[in-house]
């Protein structure tokens, strides 16, 4: 099985975090999670191709937003919330009421 990169907590970038949250489905994506907690990737009703969405998944992913677990045939998606306050205090916060 593949192994999904996800950067460390001390890898994790204000560009990059601030590039996948520039984009309006990638921020739908983390408000859905942050009202919702952790999801199915099926689970995140967005009326694009499973490409694309995909596409919004990895990037988030890359940037640590978010984490994705594999369990069976599933992979379910969380917010990195900790490791996002640790790096950047009250940014994801701030991006969520905007």
């Amino acid at each position: 099985m593949r192994t999904l990169f996800h950067p460390s907590r001390h890898e994790i970038r204000l560009s990059a975090v601030l590039y996948a949250l520039s984009d309006q489905i990638r921020l739908h994506i983390v408000r859905e999670l942050a009202r919702q907690g952790e999801q199915t990737c099926g689970n995140v009703d967005i009326p694009i191709p499973k490409s694309t969405l995909s596409h919004h998944f990895k990037v988030l992913r890359e940037a640590g937003v978010t984490s994705t677990r594999i369990e069976g045939n599933q992979r379910l998606i969380s917010l990195r919330r900790d490791d996002l306050h640790a790096r950047f205090p009250g940014l994801l916060e701030a991006v969520l009421q905007a």
